[in-house]
């Protein structure tokens, strides 16, 4: 059987529910918390992740699941390692997107824009709300180098842990949060025969969003 035979037995028709502009508001913030808050209490796995995409200056993309932290008209918070592959991205070039998607909703939220880096202190406040564990791996992790093992990781990690005893951790200097200030965010709610809802958000003048309905 040819895989796509396979894949053609996967579709389902999207049933929950319909998107219309006289629903949205003229805040695609505040939507997208209700948005949140909704795939909140349905128990939707992991709310909070979304995809980051980046591209180096030359244009090369790449994608990874992180998590939103915050999101408030400044922007979407999250928090990484600055020497990460999408660090040097950011470096390189500022503009972004983030992809939400809520499977059980039906729903998914794709937000455009330029990302900018925290304060060093907000970045120390955040990081000192972590788990220790979390704070430890922080240091531990040259993200997005090459490896020699798990083992290597371990034994660094075990290391450190008795390094710091039971000191506070400081906050790497190669670590710290980004926000995305959004000039696009679109909302999509599947639809049956594939005839979904799609409202974008353009960002025309300080806090002006022009809505507009686009093509599924």
């Amino acid at each position: 059987m040819a895989m796509h035979e396979d894949f053609d037995k996967l579709r389902k028709e999207y049933t929950v529910a319909g998107l219309m502009e006289q629903d949205c508001g003229n805040d695609p913030i505040a939507l997208f918390g209700q948005w949140l808050l909704e795939a909140i209490r349905k128990n939707v796995t992991e709310p909070n992740a979304m995809v980051l995409a980046t591209a180096t200056k030359h244009g090369v993309p790449s994608s990874r699941m992180v998590l939103l932290k915050d999101v408030d008209h400044d922007g979407f918070t999250f928090f990484t390692n600055y020497e990460s592959r999408k660090g040097m991205e950011l470096e390189q070039n500022h503009n972004a997107s983030l992809l939400f998607f809520w499977a059980e909703l039906e729903r998914q939220i794709r937000i455009e824009g330029s990302v900018s880096k925290l304060s060093r202190s907000d970045s120390e406040n955040y990081f000192r709300l972590r788990p220790r564990g979390s704070q430890l791996s922080t240091w531990v992790s040259r993200q997005s180098k090459v490896v020699a093992s798990r083992a290597t990781l371990v034994e660094q990690m075990e290391k450190l842990s008795r390094q710091f005893g039971d000191d506070e951790i400081p906050t790497p200097p190669h670590w710290g949060g980004y926000c995305l200030q959004a000039h696009t965010i679109e909302f999509w709610q599947g639809r049956p025969d594939r005839l979904h809802d799609r409202l974008r958000f353009s960002l025309e003048a300080e806090q002006f969003w022009k809505l507009e309905r686009l093509s599924p």
